[in-house]
């Protein structure tokens, strides 16, 4: 299976995963991207999957949907008008041959939803390089808990987020923690990919146990701290 980005809007990544000639699209924000790589590489959509209802993850659905109509739609229920399969904690669905099971990651939406298969995450905005998302919902329990879930995955997981905030994430760190070598390292290794105009993702559990503070949180009220103060930043 390979994976591959497609940058979209601002600051997003649709992550397409691909086999034989067949494509499941993560998140498709917008349409045009995905489109058009789709009809490039000659590939067939096996799956739409979605994490949340934010419009810049779902933005792209009807279009692609209306060009391949037999494409089944996953989501939480807060996408159930969109989603032809409605998924909650604890479900999992097979694509590719492989089992995605379906992590409940709410605080930044009320039903936010991750994708776990194998060692492979797609977690929309619940998890980023060095950062998390915000907690729209005012629910930090929920957004600390996810996040605690997150935390107990293997070191090998690869995780791929919906957004490219690495680097101010990275600077925002170095303010709450100046001496972190493994902070300063990732931000130059972060700073050289964009000036080459490389993603700087996906990223590990690995990595993210070292430069991510919100992992790193030890109750929720540090969290919280942690959450408003990257708010403002």
């Amino acid at each position: 299976m390979h994976i591959h980005p497609i940058s979209a809007l601002s600051d997003n990544y649709i992550w397409l995963l691909e086999q034989e000639g067949r494509v499941i699209i993560v998140d498709p924000g917008e349409s045009e991207g995905v489109l058009a790589y789709i009809k490039l590489k000659n590939l067939i959509p096996e799956a739409i999957i979605l994490t949340h209802k934010h419009d810049d993850h779902i933005g792209g659905v009807l279009d692609i949907v209306n060009r391949y109509p037999e494409t089944p739609v996953y989501g939480p229920i807060e996408t159930g008008h969109l989603a032809t399969t409605v998924l909650k904690e604890g479900d999992s669905i097979e694509l590719f041959n492989q089992t995605f099971d379906v992590i409940k990651t709410a605080g930044h939406t009320e039903e936010h939803i991750s994708y776990l298969t194998t060692d492979v995450l797609f977690c929309g905005d619940a998890l980023f390089s060095a950062g998390c998302g915000r907690v729209f919902t005012g629910d930090y329990q929920a957004q600390y808990d996810a996040l605690q879930k997150l935390n107990k995955l293997a070191d090998s997981v690869v995780i791929y987020p919906a957004h490219e905030y690495t680097e101010t994430n990275l600077r925002f760190a170095k303010t709450q923690e100046g001496g972190n070598s493994a902070i300063d390292q990732a931000l130059e290794e972060t700073i050289q990919l964009r000036q080459e105009h490389k993603p700087t993702l996906p990223t590990t559990m690995a990595k993210e146990r070292t430069i991510n503070l919100f992992l790193q949180a030890e109750n929720l009220e540090s969290f919280i701290r942690l959450r408003q103060a990257r708010d403002q930043f």
